[in-house]
């Protein structure tokens, strides 16, 4: 069963905005056994919106589109759709309920008006998917091409109304496929290096398992993709194939991944264990505890991080001994331990872990060469850093360094 995505909005082709929607409403739809044959980005522009939508509805069963439900002339979605349909617009009285009891309860910095009124027009033949967030309707037009949805664009918005209503709908409304994933995450080894070593293996998959590799900021994530009517069967036989792998891949296996990211994961270990963090970090700018802070619950267990960007700052927050940098440099091992040791003593956790380096272009106070990182690991029994050249592009040394420092703690934590 196919799908297809259709992104609506100048602010995208621009690059004014990241269209993140595409790959939440992809990966919801990969759950129930949907695979996304196509994802189009069009501009606020009748006959772009027209050409987009006839060509989905060539080959996909399911067309779901976000964006351009506004209420203003530049949201053009819904008389496209009428168009499209040859339908016309009519009044929701239960939409107009809706857009004015937000206005009454939330929106009180202005007055509704007829334009924000012109929300509850849609087309005569959709099925109206309440938005519990906004004054934009969803909307489900069934055809005979294909089941045709519109969403409005904004995030948090659509996400409410796939997960609450559009899924549950399609569940009930088509037979799907089972669609099973398995991610193992692997570190230390190139992409080459492993598909080199497990090509027998992979030789021998049966046709309805695929393997993906997904190299990454020092790791490589296989990713097993199982595909069938009979969810029993996909099971057993990913099970199997998996206890093959294994043996093939064992000394640079780091773990599984169900859709987690290492810092959730991280998190669940700390909670579990009943340990504390915290973080000293330089080269890395505060993204550490940027990612462990956007998950939920963090406070109990993450608490707090110095940002020690500048030399002062070490020396004068950190406590970092000005000898010390001068005899080692301030991108060295002993300023990595130095940090970490005195951050968590600072904030009194159980585990610390402090990032200097040199991410670029230039050399700033050390001659470490860019791409320069020594990550420090403070834990109550030792004190230790690591050395890694990460590079020559900015942006990447940073996020290596910050994925490599979590992989550190997470290693620590899974040894208590």
């Amino acid at each position: 069963m196919l799908a297809d995505i259709i992104t609506i909005g100048d602010e995208i082709l621009i690059g004014q905005i990241i269209d993140t929607n595409s790959a939440f409403i992809a990966k919801e739809l990969n759950k129930i056994g949907i695979s996304v044959y196509q994802i189009t980005s069009v501009q606020d522009h009748r006959e772009h919106i027209l050409e987009a939508l006839d060509e989905a509805g060539r080959h996909a069963d399911i067309v779901i589109c976000t964006g351009g439900l506004g209420p203003t002339k530049d949201d053009i979605t819904k008389h496209t759709f009428c168009e499209f349909f040859n339908d016309e617009l009519i009044q929701d009285t239960n939409v107009l309920r809706h857009v004015e009891y937000l206005f009454e309860k939330y929106i009180t910095t202005t007055t509704i008006s007829d334009v924000n009124r012109q929300q509850a027009m849609v087309p005569s033949r959709a099925r109206i998917l309440k938005n519990e967030f906004g004054t934009a309707p969803g909307m489900w037009i069934d055809d005979e091409r294909a089941v045709f949805v519109s969403l409005p664009g904004v995030p948090f918005e659509m996400k409410s109304l796939m997960k609450n209503q559009v899924i549950p709908q399609i569940v009930k409304e088509f037979k799907r496929p089972h669609i099973l994933h398995k991610t193992l995450v692997t570190y230390g080894k190139g992409e080459s290096a492993i598909a080199e070593r497990i090509a027998d293996w992979e030789e021998n998959l049966p046709s309805y398992i695929k393997l993906a590799y997904l190299p990454n900021l020092g790791k490589v994530r296989l990713r097993l993709t199982a595909k069938g009517p009979d969810r029993l069967l996909l099971e057993e036989k990913m099970e199997e194939v998996s206890r093959a792998l294994y043996p093939l891949i064992e000394d640079v296996l780091y773990g599984e991944e169900d859709e987690e990211t290492l810092e959730e994961t991280l998190g669940k270990l700390c909670v579990a264990k009943n340990k504390t963090l915290a973080t000293a970090e330089s080269c890395t700018g505060g993204k550490i505890a940027q990612q462990l802070t956007a998950i939920p619950g963090a406070s109990a267990y993450f608490k707090g991080s110095v940002v020690s960007y500048a030399t002062e700052t070490k020396i004068e927050v950190l406590k970092v001994p000005e000898k010390l940098i001068r005899e080692h440099s301030v991108v060295s091992e002993a300023v990595a331990m130095a940090m970490a040791k005195n951050v968590r003593e600072l904030l009194k956790t159980d585990i610390a872990v402090a990032t200097t380096g040199n991410a670029g272009p230039t050399k700033g106070d050390s001659d470490a060469p860019v791409g320069t990182v020594y990550i420090g690991i403070a834990t109550p029994t030792q004190v230790y850093a690591q050395h890694f050249m990460m590079g020559n592009h900015r942006e990447r040394i940073v996020q290596k360094a910050v994925h490599k420092a979590l992989e550190l703690v997470q290693k620590e934590i899974l040894k208590i």
